[in-house]
């Protein structure tokens, strides 16, 4: 309940399925400043991380700068281990223009500096511009 009302998650949460080749566990972590304990727990399980990066003009600026939470994150991952990387760039219908090419670009350029400079081989990471809002490019492919 706090997690829906507060708009955030809070707890770790887990979810199971199989493919004819892997048995994949799914670890939603928290994102906000005040649960890094609970995002180091589902982190430090963790194989691969889906990194969640908001394109919104001012939210990704924040996210990225010196003591921004996609930094943190990024780099708490890779020091727990986590070797393979996902950058979702989420909130893209609300770009100007939506769904803007430059904008994804711009962000793509950013990250993947920063992910380069902690360790990580930015060429294996694959860069996704999503809509979570939506479901855009989350289980089909987008055309826009």
């Amino acid at each position: 309940k706090a997690e829906r009302e507060r708009g955030i998650t809070i707890d770790i949460a887990l979810w199971k399925f199989e493919t004819a080749k892997y048995y994949v566990t799914i670890i939603d972590a928290p994102g906000h400043r005040d649960f890094i304990k609970n995002m180091i727990t589902g982190t430090s399980q963790a194989d691969c991380a889906v990194l969640i990066v908001a394109a919104g003009t001012g939210e990704f600026e924040a996210g990225i700068s010196k003591n921004g939470q996609t930094r943190e994150h990024a780099l708490l991952a890779f020091t727990l281990g986590v070797k393979q990387l996902i950058v979702g760039v989420n909130k893209m219908d609300s770009t100007e223009p939506p769904y803007s090419e430059s904008r994804f670009e711009e962000i793509k350029k950013e990250v993947f500096f920063y992910i380069k400079k902690i360790g990580y081989n930015p060429v294996a990471v694959a860069f996704v511009p999503i809509s979570g809002w939506h479901g855009d490019n989350m289980l089909e492919p987008f055309t826009k």
